[in-house]
């Protein structure tokens, strides 16, 4: 799995690194727990989840984080995750 997480983990589903996850896995037509190595790259090669889920959330004090967005390629397509959880995927130019 491209998360080394348990899949029982309600938390995992509410997490960005898990949105890329699915985002890239609707492009492909597959479900986000079937996107993993040796077939698909592994997001944490790419870069590291759990950095990646800090970066867009919500600080201890409960203040929001600055806007801004974090692009990097993955699988095949650009993806682009913005400061309000939205995660986009497009084609590699």
């Amino acid at each position: 799995m491209l998360l080394s997480v348990d899949r029982s983990d309600a938390t995992v589903a509410q997490s960005v690194s898990f949105d890329v996850i699915a985002a890239v896995a609707e492009r492909e037509g597959i479900d986000p727990l079937d996107l993993e190595p040796p077939e698909y790259e592994a997001l944490y090669d790419v870069v590291n989840p759990e950095a990646l889920d800090s970066l867009f959330a919500t600080r201890e004090n409960g203040r929001q984080r600055p806007t801004g967005c974090v692009e990097f390629p993955f699988c095949g397509y650009q993806v682009t995750v913005a400061s309000d959880g939205e995660v986009e995927v497009s084609a590699l130019e």
